[in-house]
């Protein structure tokens, strides 16, 4: 047979509305132009479509057999045309992502692995402290957030895509490099440099040692991960940092990370964004993607478990 979409998509209207009149308001065609492209598809098919019953029409038995498959081929090709309409803004726009700056030591191999998948899609990215990600989240200024905990003050859908772990760090030298299952009382006897108030992992550390009644020194306050990691290395006291932000100096020894009791803390990389947006083909395409392939792409490398770390799940 000889059988056109356009007859179909016709014959469809007509057998869905029962009409031949409303088949061809809906499809903004003449009814004469409806009823010739019916009675062509008949001629076609070489049976009657429709019987006439007063001023109704029905279906035949070969009416409603067509009407099965034309109903089919319908959803087929508006799924085809949903696919091919998506697969053309994936190729290309524009990518708003704001990170936190501790998730900017693994967001560049993320980012450069997507732009090869999306070589078409503009990326912009913001790396910034939780307080900016938080305000950004409430303007809903960015696409896409990637970050520790997710701010409970915004309505924000957030999915977790990867584990964080907190560790304690040490200078090489420090004298409980090296010792085994140090009890939490110990820590009390040495100072720490903090992250600034606000902090995810400030926020997670003191979390943590209140629930047990453990009240640690403070010492330097600092805002990158990089000035903290510096004032370790110089003996200015412990930190508890993401693992994710060791790679060097674990592998060149600059620092190390000590075997306290209940850490690391388990806590998790979430991708963040508000409740309610929209969100576009580019920003899909982004979120499956850091959904599938962040672990892969960013877990901590060989150097980290060479360095005596312990998953949280061990």
């Amino acid at each position: 047979m000889n059988v056109s979409l356009r007859q179909l998509r016709v014959f469809e209207a007509v057998a869905r509305l029962s009409s031949y009149t409303r088949a061809a308001a809906e499809l903004h065609l003449t009814q004469p132009a409806v009823s010739m492209q019916v009675r062509q598809l008949e001629e076609e098919v070489g049976l009657p479509l429709f019987e006439k019953l007063g001023k109704h029409i029905r279906l035949t038995e070969a009416g409603r057999e067509l009407f099965h498959y034309s109903r089919s081929i319908d959803r087929s090709l508006r799924e085809m045309e949903e696919v091919v309409e998506s697969l053309k803004g994936v190729s290309r726009g524009r990518l708003s992502i704001a990170v936190a700056s501790t998730v900017n030591y693994f967001a560049p191999r993320l980012l450069a692995a997507f732009h090869q998948r999306y070589p078409g899609i503009s990326l912009r990215l913001d790396v910034t402290n939780r307080e900016r990600l938080v305000h950004q989240l409430q303007a809903n200024a960015v696409d896409m957030v990637l970050m520790g905990q997710p701010p409970q003050s915004v309505e924000v859908e957030s999915e977790a895509f990867m584990d964080n772990p907190l560790v304690v760090i040490a200078p090489p030298e420090h004298p409980l490099a090296g010792v085994q299952s140090i009890g939490i009382q110990r820590l009390t006897e040495e100072v720490f440099v903090m992250r600034e108030s606000g902090s995810g992992t400030r926020q997670a550390m003191e979390r943590f040692f209140g629930e047990r009644g453990v009240t640690i020194r403070h010492g330097m306050q600092m805002t990158r991960n990089e000035a903290i990691k510096q004032a370790v290395r110089a003996g200015l006291g412990l930190s508890v940092v993401s693992l994710h932000t060791l790679e060097l100096e674990l592998e060149t020894r600059r620092l190390v990370i000590l075997d306290v009791a209940g850490f690391p803390l388990a806590r998790q990389w979430h991708l963040v964004y508000r409740r309610g947006r929209r969100l576009s083909p580019a920003a899909q395409a982004f979120r499956q993607f850091v959904l599938e392939e962040a672990r892969g792409l960013a877990e901590p490398l060989p150097a980290v478990r060479s360095a005596g770390f312990r998953s949280p799940s061990v």
